[in-house]
């Protein structure tokens, strides 16, 4: 069944092809959707007047009549279109004038005759349909239809194809998601019938690459079914190229010896300060990599007391990363001995391709890449550091704090600014890489090889862009459960909206299909490149939560409701405090405190307060995680709330009790150091601010979701 209706449809596309059109009429339209089980109302094509009086007498009311014509796309701009018409007489006169308004609209435009469709009972209107994102490929969208689609733009988005569980999920992801499921005494709507139109228009843009758009709008959804009254499907114009893709086994072999490597040459390494040649060699040789080290420089015999070589080809053994610090108008003819040498990597530091408009000399050194078998790193990029293999080859500043934090950025002044981030915080980290202009090797890549390395625990990746949007997904889905990836994406216009032929090309926008693809993957999103940076040094710190009941415990009334309010904004779940831990918390607090939740228990208590609570928080199995909220007082100073509770959360996690625990500090400068003192002990905490440590714990329980650790949606 599944082949006959796909014979169909390609006959029918072909025929298309054949005619040089990229539109099919609504005829060709409706034969798309019965191949696929997508619902429409009965309608014929009537080729003259008298054809379409009988053909509306048939149906036995009132009905639609639309103009078809393969060089009119958007009908109800040509006049195209008139609803409700009933009766013999009224038919005639709509026909003639619906052929008449296209003429005065399009004069050259072929007219095949005027589409009779029985009108569909009145009920919700939203848009079903698909798109070709460039960075992802298909794209299945759902939202409010009509007008509405374009006044409100509630649209969520997900990669075609989508099975039974995902088309239903989508209902529940737009803002207006309450109207569906009816409001004010109107039923809600057939929801398993929605999802249906949404997984088989996903099936048939998987099947069909050729098919660019499809656009279900209005699809008139009731308590008893859904159908599409309008159906368009436009064609691509343009051939897909696939992306060359290497196997996982392939990625992790490569990506071992570029961050693991045991020898490394250095192209146009040399003695002269204040050349990049200069720098990535001291970085080397400073940072104490163990491995060889050659540098290559066909002027010089020795350079940092380490013999040179004139090629790359002349360096003995085995070399597993070569990092070019050259000209780029030279690169081209070195990476093609990088290549005879079969060195498996190479890293190029060089700017002066793509990134400058020379195109043509970035495809020569992916070609030569390509023929030989070497991934290229870059061009145009920092270079990359590699901490537990103390390999900096960089002609940047060194980094050698070893942890758990792999940090990625497509931008050189990003990447040092997560160089300054992690050396200011103490945040250990595993790798720092510089993508640049991503002509091979992108973040798919290193997600493949983090994913595996025992070093990383955290992922968090600055991106401007994506070249393959699919397998970076892929990699995310495979990597989400065992670690989080945190990604910042710059560029949130929407790009290509005006060269759309159909509302769901129009609202196709990068960041919102971004958006909901990450979130789809099981990626953290970060607002701002703070917010990347913060996530990424927390969410390693943090013991994965193991329930959604969480309890702030505070000094300062106006800190609890700031507390508060975060919590909600985070997606996060106060919880509703029972009798009995009520009267537990009553205990400790002053009786001008306030049990529930939060707990305030007021400025002026001692510290002996502050750690009953708290105790009394990580020991009631019900709590999942607590937020601290603490004011400077002389009564309990900084330093002091800080050693308790690390003390108290140190304890408990020594019994096998680990909660997240995260706290703000207001108070004067002293909070700064407690706060430091807080975190390097297992506790995230900020001064001056309620709502960074909510975020935090908010991507802890994002990924946690994602990762399946926790019921509900992420």
């Amino acid at each position: 069944m599944a082949e006959d209706r796909m014979l169909r449809v390609r006959a029918l596309l072909d025929a298309v092809r054949s005619e040089g059109r990229t539109a099919l009429t609504a005829p060709e339209g409706k034969v798309v959707a019965d191949a696929y089980g997508i619902a429409v109302p009965g309608e014929e094509l009537a080729r003259d007047v008298e054809e379409a009086v009988a053909y509306a007498a048939r149906f036995g009311g009132p009905v639609v009549m639309k103009i078809v014509s393969p060089d009119i796309l958007h009908k109800s701009d040509a006049g195209g279109v008139i609803v409700g018409v009933e009766g013999a007489s009224d038919v005639r006169a709509a026909f003639h004038r619906i052929v008449e308004n296209a003429r005065a609209y399009d004069a050259g435009a072929r007219v095949e005759g005027v589409q009779i469709q029985e009108l569909l009972p009145k009920g919700q209107e939203v848009i079903v349909g698909a798109v070709t994102d460039p960075t992802f490929g298909k794209v299945v969208a759902f939202g409010l239809g009509g007008v509405l689609v374009e006044v409100l733009g509630d649209v969520t988005f997900r990669l075609a194809p989508v099975d039974a569980d995902e088309a239903l999920s989508m209902l529940d992801s737009i803002r207006a998601a309450e109207i569906l499921r009816g409001v004010r005494g109107r039923a809600g709507v057939d929801r398993w019938a929605v999802a249906e139109q949404i997984r088989r228009v996903s099936q048939l843009v998987a099947d069909f690459p050729e098919i660019a758009e499809v656009d279900l709008n209005p699809v008139i959804a009731t308590a008893e079914g859904a159908i599409a009254a309008d159906i368009r499907v436009i064609l691509s114009d343009t051939p897909v190229t696939a992306r060359r893709r290497y196997t996982r086994a392939e990625i992790l072999t490569s990506m071992r010896r570029l961050m693991e490597p045991r020898s490394v040459a250095v192209i146009g390494a040399s003695n002269e300060q204040g050349k990049i040649g200069n720098s990535v060699m001291r970085n080397l040789v400073d940072g104490g990599f163990a491995g060889d080290i050659h540098p290559v420089n066909p002027r010089a015999d020795d350079i940092l007391g380490r013999k040179a070589y004139k090629s790359v080809t002349d360096v003995p053994g085995e070399v597993d990363v070569a990092v070019f610090a050259i000209p780029a108008k030279f690169v081209a003819p070195a990476l093609e001995e990088v290549g005879r040498k079969g060195i498996p990597n190479a890293v190029l530091i060089p700017s002066g391709f793509a990134e400058t408009g020379e195109h043509a000399l970035q495809e020569e050194i992916v070609a030569i890449g390509e023929r030989y078998g070497v991934r290229l790193l870059g061009p145009n990029i920092y270079g990359y550091y590699s901490t537990w293999q103390d390999l900096c080859a960089t002609f940047c500043t060194p980094y050698d704090v070893k942890g758990g934090v792999a940090l990625t950025s497509q931008s050189g002044g990003i990447g040092m600014a997560v160089l300054g981030f992690a050396r200011t915080t103490k945040t250990g980290v595993s790798a720092i890489v510089g993508l640049g202009n991503k002509s091979d090797l992108d973040e798919d890549d290193l997600l493949t090889w983090f994913g595996e390395d025992p070093h990383t625990e955290c992922i968090a990746m600055h991106l401007e862009d994506l070249k393959d949007g699919r397998a970076f997904v892929e990699a995310a889905r495979a990597t989400v459960p065992k670690k989080p990836i945190v990604v910042l994406k710059a560029g949130r216009t929407a790009a290509g909206a005006k060269a759309a032929g159909s509302h769901t090309g129009a609202l196709a926008g990068d960041d919102a299909v971004y958006d909901d693809i990450l979130r789809q993957a099981g990626v953290i999103r970060a607002p701002g490149l703070n917010d990347m940076l913060e996530y990424a040094r927390g969410l390693p710190v943090l013991p994965t939560p193991k329930g959604d009941n969480i309890v702030i415990i505070t000094g300062a009334g106006g800190s609890g409701v700031l507390l508060s309010d975060a919590v909600t904004d985070n997606g996060l779940t106060l919880m509703e405090i029972p009798p009995d831990l009520d009267t537990a918390f009553r205990a400790f607090i002053p009786p001008f405190g306030a049990a529930g939740n939060p707990v305030d228990i007021t400025g002026g208590e001692p510290p002996s307060t502050y750690e009953a609570t708290i105790r009394l928080g990580l020991e009631d199995p019900r709590i999942h995680a607590l937020v601290l909220g603490y004011w400077h007082t002389i009564v309990t100073p900084p330093m002091v709330f800080a050693e308790l509770t690390a003390r108290v959360v140190g304890e408990f996690r020594e019994r096998g009790v680990e909660k997240p625990v995260v706290a703000s500090l207001a108070g004067d400068v002293e909070v700064e150091e407690a706060c430091q003192y807080l975190y390097e002990r297992g506790v995230v905490a900020y001064p001056y601010t309620t709502e960074q440590p909510v975020a935090v714990l908010g991507a802890k329980y994002r990924w946690a979701r994602a990762a399946g650790l926790l019921g509900g949606g992420s």
